[in-house]
């Protein structure tokens, strides 16, 4: 789970987010313990303590006096539409403005996700076949 590059932080966040956005953590779900996130990835707690407070930052956990974290109602919801806009932004813009830059429309490059191809280069005359 490590990544090189990214602070660990983010990446505790980013883990307990995708329990969260996959189900397997719901919604007023006890999280993981600053302790047990901090021996299961081999590192320093406060470092799992910031990870966990960027989520209750962002309204995702929240926390019960003298029992742990839990996921806030509302949490999936909140990080499926981040993690939409953010998709959007990473990959539907620039999609789009390639597909402009090379002469296809909204239209073309939905038919295209649809199917799931890319389109066929054209055929110069001696790669047709003639019944």
């Amino acid at each position: 789970m490590i990544e090189e590059g990214k602070p660990l932080f983010v990446q505790i966040a980013e883990q307990v987010e995708d329990s969260i956005v996959d189900g397997s953590l719901a919604e007023e779900a006890q999280a993981p313990s600053i302790t047990e996130l901090a021996a299961f990835y081999r590192i320093n707690p406060a470092t799992a303590a910031k990870g966990i407070n960027t989520l209750v930052g962002k309204g995702v956990l929240y926390k019960r006096r003298g029992i742990g974290m839990f996921v806030a109602p509302g949490a999936r919801d909140l990080l499926l539409a981040e993690r939409r806009s953010a998709f959007a932004r990473r990959y539907v813009q620039p999609l789009l403005a390639e597909a402009r830059k090379i002469g296809l429309g909204p239209d073309d490059v939905a038919d295209l996700v649809r199917a799931g191809a890319t389109p066929a280069a054209p055929q110069g005359p001696s790669d047709r076949r003639t019944a």
